[in-house]
């Protein structure tokens, strides 16, 4: 009688432990899945349903929702929209090598042009006394004047075919030297190419030209404004068979252009050089 009674608490026993621990796996399937990642009395009290001590708010931020609007769940203060910075206001003088200011652009080439021959002198569309301007950039201060500002000053004479170069004392106000070379051609300046635009708008050749921006718009050209365009000097030692009329080209300031419709098809002028000195305008190849 006594094993019988034995045997059989010891199965109620039994069962009740299976019981137990049948539960136990169920608490810790249903459990969420940060349980047990933090055993610490702030976490053990908001997961028995109490409010979380100071400084123990979770991912879900400071109200408890899922995050603030725009801040991707995180919590974190929403960024501020980028900004550009406006560039800092430009003094009439730079300093050390500094780029030239306009001021000082500006005062360079009025120095350059009050030589006393600029008078002589001529520009691309044949204004007497106003040699076509190139470019001024900073030049090297000289040894022993560190603190004081130079510029080098480039023209061409279109009346004599010669590249002038000056260098000007932004301090003193002085043309300090000035060279004259002939058979140097350095890159066109665009108002150069927008002369020379117009020159092939007038000759026979720019009928082809026009006739391509009417096929191309439908409408007529009539203004050198009514197209995109850029080039620079033709060189002839690049080229085979240059023209007769093109064999000064070197000597004389030729240029070449590729031109297209504003925001439109391109109109192929690469064909067509023009001897800027002579106001030729010739096709090639």
């Amino acid at each position: 009688m006594y094993e019988i009674v034995r045997r059989h608490l010891g199965k109620v026993v039994a069962g009740a432990a299976m019981a137990v621990t049948g539960t136990a796996v169920a608490v810790a399937i249903s459990l969420p899945g940060t349980a047990g990642a933090d055993d610490s009395p702030a976490a053990r009290a908001a997961g028995s349903g109490s409010a979380p001590a100071d400084g123990a708010r979770d991912a879900r931020g400071t109200d408890g929702a899922e995050g603030a609007e725009g801040t991707g769940g995180r919590g974190a203060a929403a960024l501020a929209p980028a900004t550009v910075a406006p560039p800092a206001a430009e003094g009439p003088k730079g300093t050390g090598t500094d780029p030239l200011t306009d001021d000082e652009l500006a005062r360079a080439r009025q120095l350059a042009l009050g030589a006393s021959d600029s008078a002589a002198r001529q520009d691309v569309d044949g204004d007497r006394g106003r040699p076509q301007h190139l470019g001024t950039e900073l030049a090297d201060p000289a040894p022993g004047r560190e603190n004081e500002r130079r510029a080098r000053v480039r023209f061409y004479d279109y009346a004599r075919d010669e590249l002038v170069t000056r260098t000007v004392d932004l301090t003193t106000g002085k043309v300090e030297t000035t060279a004259a070379r002939r058979g140097v051609q350095p890159s066109a300046h665009p108002e150069e190419l927008r002369a020379a635009l117009e020159l092939i708008l007038a000759s026979p050749l720019g009928k082809g030209v026009k006739e391509d921006y009417r096929d191309a718009t439908g409408t007529e050209l009539t203004s050198a404004d009514q197209l995109w365009f850029n080039g620079d000097v033709y060189r002839t030692y690049r080229e085979k068979n240059v023209p007769e009329a093109l064999s000064r080209c070197g000597e004389h300031r030729c240029v070449r252009l590729v031109t297209k419709v504003r925001n439109g098809a391109w109109i192929d002028t690469r064909n067509i050089v023009v001897d800027l000195s002579a106001k030729n305008v010739v096709r090639v190849g």
